[in-house]
């Protein structure tokens, strides 16, 4: 998928969350993972489709419970762990721009969902450079073994649906990593600039920093619509607390085909999200990319761009049917 082409104006200073609307529509906190102190045993929980720690295994054998492990020459298993209590071990990619792409571990789902959640831990390394795209949640109709995006066609309605938790630089006006967006693609998305349909950012209200050299917790949730109506659902969380909720009540500001922001107040009515115009269309896959190109630090306007060691690390990967939340730690601390 390409980077964005075109400026966006933000309205609201970075670091703050996405307006009290959101947090009082969405949980917060705990949720599925309040069962599982460290997350032991979540991944046999009936409405979990998917869990990954990275506990077990050599880095061969955990790429080989992934469909598909592309570009792994830079990959690892690590002990930088969130300190959560749900274990010892975490995965990492590393990047050295123009001599080793960051490559990717993708799953396709046993089971196909309407209403998914995606939790996972992130860490981006303190010197992490702009990062093009990150982790991905979305589906194939017909389900896929490898990620196929169509980069720059806007989707049919009937064939996929993509979200990427994306953070974006806006050409330099967040340092690196940038704030958060959800990037989508999906079938009533606006064209850019250049007649291309590339990702729309759907943005919280009021922008959030995505910080390098710490562990952060992301969760979204993917509600797609009943092809009649426009009932569809996405929404974002950080640290277990809302920063985005979009659905059938929201008011947007300006929609360009870099997307929009959410309004606090006052805005346009979004109409909802029609996700989707075939019920065969499903969420049935996780991409967890790590994409880091020289293009996105020209767009940043990085003069001197840090080419080696951009490394990110991942960790305690949860998809499901319901809200799952941060990891609970295990009675008595950490690890």
């Amino acid at each position: 998928m390409k980077a964005i082409a075109v400026v966006m104006i933000f309205g609201a200073a970075a670091g703050a969350l996405g307006g009290e609307e959101a947090a009082g529509k969405l949980p917060s906190g705990p949720g599925l993972s309040a069962k599982y102190p460290g997350d032991e045993g979540i991944g046999k929980d009936p409405a979990v489709v998917f869990s990954e720690s990275f506990e077990s295994g050599t880095i061969r054998e955990i790429q080989k419970r992934w469909t598909l492990a592309h570009g792994t020459q830079g990959h690892a298993i690590s002990e930088n762990v969130p300190g959560t209590g749900s274990g010892r071990r975490s995965y990492s990619m590393t990047c050295h721009i123009g001599k080793q792409a960051g490559g990717y571990l993708y799953q396709l789902f046993d089971r196909q969902l309407d209403t998914t959640y995606l939790r996972y831990y992130i860490k981006f390394a303190p010197d992490h450079a702009y990062q093009h795209h990150s982790v991905c949640l979305g589906g194939y109709n017909p389900p896929l073994r490898w990620p196929h995006p169509r980069a720059g066609s806007r989707p049919a309605g009937n064939e996929r649906v993509l979200v990427v938790m994306d953070p974006v630089g806006w050409y330099g006006r967040f340092p690196p990593m940038g704030a958060w967006t959800l990037y989508t693609y999906w079938r009533e998305m606006k064209a850019s600039a250049d007649g291309y349909y590339w990702g729309n950012c759907i943005q919280p209200a009021k922008d959030m920093q995505c910080p390098r050299g710490r562990w952060v917790c992301v969760e979204t949730m993917i509600r797609l619509n009943d092809p009649a109506k426009r009932d569809g659902e996405l929404a974002l969380w950080i640290d277990g607390r809302p920063v985005v909720h979009v659905d059938g009540k929201t008011r947007r500001g300006p929609w360009s085909g870099m997307g929009f922001k959410v309004a606090a107040e006052g805005g346009e009515p979004l109409g909802g999200l029609r996700l989707r115009t075939d019920a065969a269309l499903k969420v049935n896959h996780l991409w967890l990319q790590h994409d880091v190109s020289i293009g996105a630090q020209t767009m940043n306007k990085v003069k001197a761009p840090h080419v080696e060691g951009n490394t990110v690390w991942f960790d305690d990967i949860v998809v499901g049917r319901e809200y799952i939340g941060p990891v609970r730690p295990r009675d008595g601390g950490g690890k």
